[in-house]
């Protein structure tokens, strides 16, 4: 009864930073498309901060489980952007695809500074199990959108960074390098199993997401 206890307290802790950053993720796709000429994301209801609007029900579930087991990777609906409708669609599309990442560490960043002023304010610690809760929710919440920004620049297609890469190649090479992307969940699949399941494997998302999440979420959490 204890572990059940425990893993629903867990659940309670992990599932709203999970709905921030996975929603702010996706509006920051929509809201920068818009900016850039297409109204697609924003006719279809995803310029929004309401996670409904933008949550796959597969992907979400990864990131639950990956979550409780210390990592937090998973996925939304993809926002929908018509390149035709793009000022410059190869410089834009590199706009679009940073956004996302990027509104996950300036969120981070956010919530680390309220923790922070709240911490200073003495609301933090507390016996409260309310403000525990809360606490525990916001450094989750830190966590959580910083991993989910590092793996999502992964250069992998789909993963964002692959959209930012592909700006900086010739359209014909951004093409092919784009090419990837039937194999691209494959290719990430096994990044995330085969050390797990193979004795030895290295393990790339290590210092690929891992490595660099710990680091800023040690900076951002230590700002102060």
């Amino acid at each position: 009864m204890d572990n059940i206890n425990d893993l629903i307290l867990h659940l309670l802790v992990i599932l709203p930073p999970i709905l921030i950053a996975l929603t702010v993720h996706e509006a920051a796709h929509a809201l920068v498309a818009d900016w850039r000429g297409d109204p697609t994301a924003r006719l279809r209801g995803r310029l929004s901060l309401n996670p409904l609007k933008h949550l796959d029900v597969m992907g979400t579930l990864a990131f639950i489980i990956t979550a409780i087991a210390g990592a937090g990777i998973g996925w939304a609906k993809p926002v929908p952007v018509d390149h035709r409708n793009l000022k410059n669609p190869q410089h834009d599309h590199m706009l679009i695809s940073a956004a996302g990442p990027v509104s996950n560490l300036l969120t981070a960043v956010a919530i680390g500074l309220i923790y922070h002023l709240l911490f200073a304010l003495k609301v933090f610690p507390t016996n409260s199990l309310g403000l525990v809760y809360l606490g525990q929710s916001m450094q989750m919440a830190v966590w959580i959108n910083v991993v989910f920004a590092c793996f999502n620049l992964i250069p992998i297609p789909p993963l964002d960074g692959s959209g930012v890469v592909a700006g900086f190649l010739p359209p014909h090479l951004a093409d092919r390098y784009y090419g990837i992307s039937r194999y691209g969940m494959l290719i990430i699949l096994a990044l995330i199993l085969l050390p797990s399941w193979i004795p030895g494997f290295p393990s790339i998302l290590r210092p690929l997401v891992l490595y660099p999440a710990a680091w800023l979420v040690h900076h951002i959490m230590g700002m102060i």
